[in-house]
C-alpha cells in the first residue's frame, strides 16, 4: 500500500543510513535475456517489438516493492504502481521523453504507449514532470551492449530506476538474446532484488501467449 515508510523500525534503515551518504549510491547491473519465444510470438501476432517489450519490463517492476521506493525530502515512500518514463526518436535523430501510465492489461497499455508516441513524435519534448513514480527507460536498438551507464542528479533524492536494453543477438544455435541493464540506488535495493527483477523479465519473455 502507498504511503511513508517508517525508516525507524524499516528492515533496510542501516543499509540505507550507509549508501544515501555516499557520492555515488548506485549499483548497475546488465546481463542477457532469452528472447526466442517472445520474439516469435510477437511476429506471429504482430505485435509491436518495443511497445511489448517496455510492457514486461514495467509490469515486471510493479512487481518487486523495491523498484518503488523512493527517497523524498521528508523520508522514504513506497509507490502502489510506478509507470514508464521512455526515450522516442524523432525523424531528425533527436529522442523526446515519453510518459504512459502503467496497466496490467497489455492492450490497455500497449494503446496508451502508442499514442503517447504519436504526441511527442509531433510536439518533441524534453521537459521532465516533477514526480518519482517513474522508471526511467530507454533503449539501443543499434549497440548490443554489455555496459551502460546513464546521466544522475547530485539531489541526495534521486532514485528512480533506469533500465535499458540494446540490440538483441542471433545466436548460433537458433536462439535470440538481448542485453537489459538495471541501475538502482543501493539504499534502496541490493543485487538480490536486481536478479529477482531479471528472473522475472526472463519468466514473462518465456510465457508471452499468458503475460501479453
Amino acid at each position: 500500500m502507498a504511503g511513508f515508510i517508517e525508516i525507524y523500525t524499516w528492515k533496510r534503515k542501516e543499509h540505507f543510513d550507509l549508501f544515501s551518504k555516499m557520492d555515488y549510491p548506485f549499483f548497475n547491473i546488465c546481463a542477457d535475456l532469452d528472447i526466442t519465444t517472445f520474439y516469435k510470438y510477437i511476429k506471429e501476432n504482430s505485435e509491436p517489438f518495443f511497445n511489448s517489450f517496455l510492457y514486461v519490463a514495467s509490469k515486471a517492476a510493479n512487481q518487486i516493492e523495491e523498484f518503488r521506493y523512493r527517497i523524498r525530502e521528508d523520508g522514504i515512500y513506497l509507490h502502489d504502481i510506478v509507470n514508464p518514463s521512455f526515450t522516442v526518436m524523432s525523424n531528425d535523430d533527436l529522442f523526446s521523453f515519453c510518459y504512459s501510465d502503467y496497466s496490467d492489461n497489455y492492450l490497455v497499455f500497449k494503446d496508451r504507449v502508442r499514442l503517447s508516441m504519436d504526441k511527442v513524435k509531433e510536439q518533441g519534448n524534453l521537459n521532465e514532470e516533477p514526480r518519482d513514480d517513474y522508471l526511467y527507460i530507454t533503449s539501443l536498438p543499434w549497440i548490443s551492449f554489455t555496459s551502460v551507464s546513464h546521466p544522475y542528479s547530485i539531489s541526495k533524492t534521486d532514485s528512480i530506476p533506469r533500465i535499458s536494453w540494446g540490440k538483441f543477438k542471433d545466436n548460433s544455435d537458433g536462439s535470440k538474446t538481448i542485453p537489459l541493464s538495471v541501475c538502482l540506488h543501493h539504499g534502496l535495493a541490493d543485487g538480490f532484488h536486481a536478479a529477482k527483477y531479471f528472473s522475472l523479465m526472463q519468466k514473462y519473455l518465456d510465457s508471452p501467449e499468458i503475460n501479453l
